[in-house]
């Protein structure tokens, strides 16, 4: 069986991985030219690790990827390690990371401190029903449950962070799934994530795998046994079967004569993209703060991460590195302004963070977009999810889009490149 893999981010590499130890013949097509995917990293000159374009880290409870790790023989590269995520309220940030720290949070009175703890507690520990939670939205239940206060200082932030004019939408096993998977400890592979994707493309390559880079599917023709690529610089290939990993729109792209039924289900899925600044400064930024949440309606950005906070400015020249992130539509103007115009409106918001903060600071900048980054996720969005394999035979689609109830991420990338090989040997 000779399969074709559009894509070479965590979950194609995975399926790659996968097929190959099946005895599937295996062929992948990145049109990037490296591998990762959202993970994939950059380099400055003077840096000894790569950074990911898009802020990254694993949780205690991945085990997806824990065990790929393991597998690949990458496993002693891979570390955990305690931080610090904080809540922007009036000036500073305060750190959320356990019962404790929520019992201290002033901006709540101390009853509904303790009410978000038992409801955190309840979601994290206490249930697994995520399907009766999706049919209600997350500001419905949390405001029910938790309190109109808990819900407007702490939940509402976070969902209109992450899905903007969709906040309302969302349904609560989106939250549920969030709390449920995370750990107080961060998990970062040396090397960052770039050096993971880079191990698994070499395991995949001792098992067979072709991997043809900077080489974008340009059609996709569909013949009476199996499906034809043709792609620039490479004569057209033959395969028995074909798996796209990417966004929807990319498989309606490649793949029209999809059935009608099938089209529109794709193309009711809907998305946030990510705009994404990292910032390479002379010195420390946040005092010791690994990530923080910031309100919307007082800073041009969703989350200020600073990387250096939890991995060493060491392995970055001295480097200190923060990441100024926002989930948007894709058609937002921060998809059309050019990097200098969008530091013009990021860097002014830095000093209500620090108030030494000077733009001599910044030593370097980078500016990262990704157009398909958030999946949004209604009430009763399972109903709604298009099935790994595909009506036309031989034809199989694998995206964040289908990891749900749980969050895009590179553990789930891992779990659903496992799901879908297996769907393609049976």
């Amino acid at each position: 069986m000779n399969v074709a893999i559009l894509g070479a981010g965590v979950a194609g590499m995975t399926a790659a991985y996968e097929l190959a130890r099946a005895g599937r013949q295996v062929t992948v097509f990145e049109s990037a030219p490296l591998v990762g995917g959202l993970a994939s990293g950059f380099r400055s000159e003077r840096w000894a690790w790569p950074l990911e374009r898009f802020y990254h880290h694993i949780f205690q409870t991945d085990r997806a990827i824990i065990k790929l790790a393991e597998e690949i023989g990458f496993a002693d590269r891979l570390f955990f390690r305690s931080q610090v995520t904080a809540q922007w309220w009036q000036g500073r940030g305060y750190d959320l990371n356990g019962p404790l720290q929520v019992l201290r949070f002033p901006a709540l009175p101390m009853l509904d401190r303790v009410r978000f703890g038992a409801v955190a507690f309840y979601l994290k520990y206490l249930t697994t029903n995520w399907r009766r939670l999706e049919q209600t939205t997350a500001a419905a239940w949390t405001s029910r449950v938790a309190g109109p206060r808990v819900y407007a200082t702490l939940w509402r932030p976070l969902l209109e962070g992450k899905f903007g004019p969709h906040a309302d939408e969302v349904n609560m096993a989106w939250l549920w799934a969030r709390l449920r998977a995370r750990s107080f400890k961060l998990g970062y592979f040396a090397g960052g994530f770039q050096a993971f994707s880079d191990a698994l493309l070499a395991a995949i390559r001792r098992q067979g795998v072709v991997v043809h880079l900077s080489s974008p599917v340009s059609t996709v023709r569909r013949l009476d046994q199996g499906w034809e690529l043709t792609t620039p610089g490479l004569p057209a290939m033959a395969f028995d079967q074909l798996l796209v990993t990417g966004s929807p729109s990319l498989l309606a792209h490649l793949v029209p004569q999809l059935p009608d039924v099938y089209l529109g289900r794709l193309r009711q899925l809907r998305s946030m993209g990510a705009v994404v600044m990292t910032l390479a400064l002379t010195r420390p930024f946040t005092g010791g703060l690994y990530w923080v949440n910031m309100p919307k309606d007082q800073f041009p950005f969703l989350a200020l991460v600073e990387h250096t906070s939890f991995i060493s400015p060491d392995h970055y020249g001295g480097d200190h590195l923060i990441y100024l992130g926002d989930y948007l539509e894709p058609d937002h103007e921060f998809f059309r302004l050019t990097k200098a115009e969008l530091q013009d409106r990021f860097l002014p918001a830095l000093r209500m963070i620090n108030p030494d903060f000077d733009p001599t600071w910044v030593r370097e900048s980078w500016l990262h977009r990704e157009r398909y980054a958030q999946p949004i996720v209604p009430v009763g969005h399972s109903l709604h999810i298009p099935p790994l394999q595909t009506p036309l035979p031989g034809l199989f689609w694998a995206s964040m889009s289908q990891v749900y109830p749980w969050d895009r991420g590179t553990n789930f990338a891992v779990e659903i490149g496992q799901r879908v090989a297996e769907a393609m040997r049976t």
